[in-house]
């Protein structure tokens, strides 16, 4: 649209001056309304809120999800598990196996205007390594990660090691997502304070509200690889200007913005809801988790009574999957039980030393109880009310360990604020805690080393509970050397027996989680995150 301005042959009025001014002034607001709405916005309710926004310090999906919208990793893997180079170019290996020789693809920027540069890569990649346990034992190998030249870098092994491709590719939580040096140089347990990537989105901090809204911007200096998008791996193109995440606690809530198209994507639809929403005009239901998720009840190994190993083993007796999964699900069509630790749809899937994917054996576990020498000690089950896909194990949890004597004490909290305090070492009457829950998608467990609950590394990079067994880190060590797959198989099921024996964790089934969006939204990538990239809105 073009304005015309006449040049007066006399001198305007006064109130002919204040109408001009109202007229250029709606022209201008118009036109400013026309370019924003022109401006193509996502709005997603996710599965929880966002407050930390550290990837690398939590392994919880929403910081995972946030990671991914505004970092990038130098490998990806696709839709059949294998690893690409992402913000890798061209990568070598010594004849020995001990140098791995990696070269950065060019174009890649910071959101701040500067470049990437293998300074960046190695702090990122060393902070990282502190904090997931396929990074720890990838460092446990690593003699040194050298610089070459600000775009090449080595990794330098002191033995071979089977799982360096893996590990650097590795897609959910904690991700190698990579930082700038200055942002990586804080250390692994502190939330960084600028969230500066190089991915496809920028984090709008003007409009971060914590656990209530989140902003994401189109990166204009992102340069996408050709490759086709596939999973975590190839061009990652933003097709839309911003993305917005408005957390809605209320289900119902959730699903009546939906259904008005208030909001574009429901990323973890309630189960109780689904039949309605699957009703309903323009929207579509999908699973794009391919791969499913796993239930987990994770045991606090330092906190009395729990360092008890017959505590635990009582514990594992008096619980069953099915209800579980009957509670939290509902239709038998979305979950299955599941005693394989790292995923029954998995080439290391195994039912060695399963307990708990039958029915509870309320006389073991009372037994173990008795032999234990527990006296009634409380137990605090932590309960997110927040988390739709969780919040109703907890409340399977308490009566089943009521009903063998346990002395339990459920205490409600929001899911950021459970995963804040689950990181807390200290006794209960100071903050600490017994039990939590949660959920990991297959592909965060799919063997030994990728396996947070089957670690056995204490406070010295355990996951939250800190189970500590020298048993179990000498078989995933073997495991992390061999190279036959029947040989591997046969250490991930002495790993699985071990784990069991121990009580590492608790597996709870295997369940699928829908999402839903309106019709007009297309492009959503299956895979084990939730990915915004290459997503249209029309």
């Amino acid at each position: 649209m073009s304005i015309r301005l006449f040049k007066p042959s006399r001198a305007l009025t006064p109130r002919a001056m204040t109408l001009v001014s109202l007229l250029a002034l709606a022209t201008g607001l118009g036109m400013a309304d026309a370019q924003a709405q022109a401006k193509k916005e996502l709005v997603m309710v996710p599965h929880a809120s966002l407050r930390i926004t550290d990837p690398i310090i939590t392994t919880a999906f929403m910081s995972r999800n946030h990671g991914y919208m505004i970092y990038d990793t130098l490998f990806g893997v696709n839709e059949k598990m294998e690893v690409q180079p992402q913000m890798v170019d061209k990568y070598e290996v010594s004849a020995d196996k001990l140098t791995y020789t990696f070269t950065l693809r060019d174009g890649l920027k910071f959101h701040d205007g500067s470049p990437v540069t293998t300074d960046d890569v190695i702090a990122s990649l060393q902070r990282w390594g502190k904090a997931d346990g396929m990074g720890i034992k990838l460092m446990s190998y690593t003699k040194e990660l050298t610089k070459v030249n600000d775009k090449t870098f080595q990794l330098i092994l002191k033995e071979p090691y089977g799982l360096v491709l893996d590990s650097l590719g590795k897609p959910s939580s904690n991700v190698p997502f990579i930082m700038t040096k200055k942002m990586a140089e804080t250390p692994h347990t502190q939330n960084v304070p600028e969230e500066i990537g190089s991915g496809p989105f920028r984090f709008v901090k003007a409009e971060f509200q914590p656990g209530v809204k989140v902003v994401y911007e189109k990166n204009p200096d992102y340069v996408p690889r050709k490759e086709a998008p596939s999973f975590m791996s190839g061009a990652k193109l933003a097709k839309v200007d911003r993305v917005v995440w408005n957390s809605i606690a209320d289900p119902q809530t959730a699903m009546n913005a939906l259904v008005k198209g208030e909001i574009d994507i429901w990323e973890q639809v309630s189960y109780d809801l689904l039949p309605e929403v699957k009703k309903a005009k323009d929207v579509v239901v999908a699973d794009y988790g391919p791969l499913g998720m796993n239930y987990m009840m994770r045991m606090n190994w330092l906190q009395p009574p729990l360092d008890n190993v017959k505590v635990r083993q009582a514990i594992l007796h008096a619980i069953y999957q099915g209800d579980y999964l009957d509670a939290q699900i509902g239709d038998p069509s979305l979950y299955k039980i599941c005693g394989a630790m790292f995923g029954c749809s998995t080439p290391l899937a195994s039912d060695a030393g399963a307990v708990g994917t039958k029915k509870p054996d309320i006389a073991a576990a009372k037994k173990l109880l008795a032999e234990s020498g527990y006296k009634g000690e409380k137990i605090v089950i932590m309960a997110p009310t927040d988390l739709q896909s969780i919040s109703q194990l907890p409340l399977v949890t308490a009566p089943a360990l009521r009903a063998i004597g346990m002395n339990i004490d459920v205490q409600s909290m929001d899911w950021q604020t459970l995963v804040g305090r689950r990181a807390k070492m200290d006794p209960v009457d100071q903050g600490g805690w017994h039990i939590f829950h949660t959920a990991w998608g297959t592909a965060d467990m799919m063997n030994p080393i990728a396996n947070a609950g089957v670690r056995g590394l204490g406070k010295t990079g355990g996951f939250f509970g800190w189970t500590e067994d020298a048993e179990i880190e000498k078989l995933r060590d073997l495991y992390a050397r061999e190279t036959d797959p029947a040989k591997q198989k046969e250490l991930a099921a002495a790993v699985q027996k071990r784990a069991y024996e121990m009580v590492n964790y608790i597996p709870l089934g295997e369940y699928f989680q829908p999402s839903a969006h309106r019709s007009n939204i297309k492009g959503i990538l299956k895979s084990p995150a939730f990915l915004l990239w290459n997503v249209e809105k029309n």
